[in-house]
């Protein structure tokens, strides 16, 4: 069963989460697998897309805002684009879209970086928005300081953090085709001496540091191989048996990380209203049927002659005042 484990390092301004995703990471492969039109993704995609909904899961978990986060990296190699999207009850989705040859042993930047104009973007987006209220979004290349492709997409993130948050992380991650993990360790601004009051040295910046960097070299000697493979209690006690921890209660099950899909045949016949009614006629005398399949989970959704008509009457009907019909 997936989970999630927050703790937080006592005494000092340093918070922690561990997350391992199981069978909602297995479903989503197994979906993108059985769509006959698309297959399974390439290995090395499958390795990054785990990783990044590993990394999504966890910082959604650090944050409270009350609405969907939604990482994606958008690319001018192979891979078009990859989205991990994760609502505050951690329930997530996963998707990416490939347009070329990815090989075997493909990079990150071959995949994604190839004339260097790869980015990454991090977006909040409300459940509920003011009028105006735009969503919140963050973008970063995928490159160093020097214009070199970063190595994994958790040095991505962690340059992220550092430039728009101004936050220092570190990140493991790692994914296979049977578990997406990740390890977050992160520095907090000390917010009056009232949080660390009794602890020798917590006023002093510079001891601070040497506790995050402490912390923060234990975590980066975490191996992808025992990431994967081990559970969260030995990962922890291998990592910081020498420090405090304040655990909380683990998530899982219906209040953990788990995969769903908010597709729904609302949301595609707005869609479908998009195109407007003289392209939504168009494709129906082209095919009979207007067919839409969710990228996230796969599922079909028919709409025929008659099904378009309603969405663009009930539309007008709507616009001029009118009631919806129930």
């Amino acid at each position: 069963m997936s989970e999630l484990h927050k703790f937080i390092f006592e005494g000092l301004p340093v918070r922690g989460a561990l997350v391992r995703l199981t069978d909602s990471w297995q479903e989503i492969l197994q979906r993108r697998a059985g769509n006959a039109q698309t297959g399974a993704y390439p290995q090395p995609l499958r390795v990054t897309l785990g990783e990044m909904a590993a990394a999504a899961v966890l910082m959604q978990s650090n944050i409270k805002f009350d609405g969907a986060l939604i990482l994606q990296v958008m690319g001018d190699g192979p891979v078009k684009l990859a989205v991990v999207e994760v609502q505050p009850d951690l329930a997530f989705r996963a998707t990416a879209t490939v347009e070329g040859v990815v090989a075997d042993d493909a990079s990150l930047g071959a995949m994604l970086n190839a004339q260097g104009q790869a980015r990454c973007a991090i977006t909040l987006d409300p459940k509920t928005r003011f009028p105006g209220q735009q969503p919140y979004q963050g973008v970063v290349p995928l490159q160093d300081d020097a214009g070199q492709t970063l190595p994994d997409f958790a040095a991505v993130l962690q340059q992220y953090m550092l430039r728009s948050e101004q936050l220092q992380t570190t990140l493991v991650l790692a994914a296979d085709d049977q578990v997406a993990a990740g390890l977050l360790i992160q520095r907090l601004p000390v917010q009056g001496a009232g949080n660390l009051e009794g602890q020798a040295g917590a006023s002093d910046a510079e001891a601070m540091d040497e506790h995050y960097n402490r912390i923060a070299t234990l975590a980066s000697s975490l191996k992808r191989e025992e990431l994967l493979t081990l559970d969260a209690e030995t990962v922890l006690r291998r990592l910081f048996w020498e420090e405090t921890l304040a655990r909380f209660e683990p998530l899982a099950g219906d209040s953990g990380p788990r995969f769903a899909c908010s597709c729904s045949r609302e949301r595609v016949g707005k869609m479908i209203l998009g195109l407007g009614r003289e392209d939504a006629e168009q494709l129906l005398q082209e095919r009979l049927k207007i067919d839409v399949a969710c990228e996230f989970c796969g599922k079909h959704y028919h709409f025929d002659a008659v099904d378009a008509a309603q969405i663009f009457t009930e539309a007008s009907r709507l616009a001029s005042g009118g009631t919806q019909a129930h």
